[in-house]
């Protein structure tokens, strides 16, 4: 996840470089169920109406939060298909704040009516995110059915009036590109405190609904446009949390922004840049799917590092003889083409590994989602590239279903 807001009030007030630290444990972003009353077109987790079979029990989460605990997992984002339809969901989520957790709450926001918005009053979440793929008919269009924008932005509202920290999640395609303004617009007018942009991944009905991936110019005027509001904000004293995730070139094409707008706070940037540190998938974040299997980011379901029913989380993520978690947590990354010849590598570190494994079979290929040109990225010749050893898939693992 790239925080353009931090980095931004780097670039207002610098504060002094730090060494980069890897965290104690995880980010968990826990899909609890599959189910969803939706279906939208970029789900990753290709959920639907319906019961899914062997999901988690109650005690079976409340042991694997146990581990995730001592481990030193300080956050997790409790998620779906939509997770307010798992009839658990507060007793999971009022055990998650005992034990200490940051506790997000990630859903479509068309469920959440006042009874519901003091529910989740109650727990204390610390942010309920709620997608929004557009304003109107838009949205709907998205969620393949019709009042679905209504009843979320009430569910927002709802969470809003109760002093809830409450933000919109946007996914951008081809498709929508043209709203992301009307929901920044929204975002100010509702007092919304903070806005997420994700690139399109493909994962899920993302992977098949990639033809509808943003053009390349698009992400850069989204970029262009959610620097400068970010700017704005905090100049004004209204500052918004503005965040991007599932593209860490942003991070690259942040730093050429600085270049041009701020040139003497470039230096303090990238080094701010390279301390964050990029893509984190298998090593700052960490995904529990509904039946058990953990994955090294919500984008990877096609590939398990094994199951929380077998072993615990801790043993399964600490253990470095699965090729793909042994790579991600290399440092640099080995990683080919574009990728392995960017200047830039220390601040990305080879961006999101699904894309060009969905196209290719092999997890080290480049990103066919970055955006950037050969010149921003500074790219070296072929004779300098990095060299990388050819991907070799491992025997298949057994995936609990």
């Amino acid at each position: 996840m790239f925080r353009i807001t931090n980095l931004m009030r780097e670039v207002l007030e610098p504060t002094p470089p730090r060494a980069r630290r890897a965290p104690p444990g995880p980010v968990v972003i826990w899909n609890l169920i599959r189910r969803c009353n939706l279906a939208c077109k970029h789900c990753y987790s290709l959920s639907g109406d319906r019961d899914y079979p062997d999901e988690l029990s109650l005690a079976e989460v409340e042991t694997v939060m146990d581990d995730l605990r001592r481990f030193g997992v300080p956050v997790l984002i409790l998620s779906g298909g939509e997770p307010l339809l798992r009839p658990d969901i507060f007793d999971i989520s009022r055990r998650a704040k005992m034990l200490g957790f940051y506790v997000g709450l990630s859903s479509n926001g068309a469920l959440i009516d006042a009874a519901t918005a003091d529910r989740i009053a109650e727990v204390g979440y610390d942010y309920v995110g709620v997608s929004l793929d557009g304003i109107g008919a838009t949205h709907d269009r998205f969620r393949r059915r019709d009042g679905t924008y209504e009843r979320a932005l009430t569910g927002i509202r709802h969470c809003h009036a109760r002093g809830i920290k409450v933000g919109l999640r946007f996914t951008m395609t081809s498709d929508n590109e043209a709203e992301l303004p009307l929901l920044l617009e929204l975002m100010e007018n509702e007092q919304l405190d903070k806005f997420y942009l994700s690139h399109l991944n493909y994962a899920g009905r993302g992977n098949r609904n990639r033809g509808d991936d943003s053009r390349h110019d698009a992400s850069r005027r989204a970029l262009d446009l959610l620097f400068e509001r970010c700017l704005e904000g905090l100049r004004a004293g209204r500052p918004r949390e503005f965040v991007t995730g599932n593209n860490d070139a942003d991070g690259v094409y942040f730093l050429h922004w600085v270049e041009r707008r701020f040139p003497d706070r470039a230096a303090h940037v990238r080094a701010k840049l390279v301390e964050w540190g990029g893509n984190s998938s298998g090593c700052g974040v960490a995904n529990i799917d509904n039946v058990g299997n953990v994955h090294p980011d919500t984008m990877w379901w096609h590939y398990s590092l094994g199951n929380v029913r077998q072993r615990p989380f801790s043993a399964i993520w600490s253990d470095l003889s699965d090729p793909v978690l042994a790579g991600l947590r290399q440092r640099p990354r080995r990683i080919g083409g574009r990728c392995g010849d960017c200047a830039h590598f220390d601040i990305c570190n080879g961006n999101t590994r699904v894309r060009g494994f969905q196209l290719t079979g092999d997890p080290w290929s480049e990103d066919p989602g970055c955006y950037l040109t050969d010149d921003e990225i500074g790219r070296v010749g072929a004779g300098e590239r990095l060299q990388v050893t050819p991907y070799s898939k491992p025997p298949r693992q057994p995936v609990v279903a």
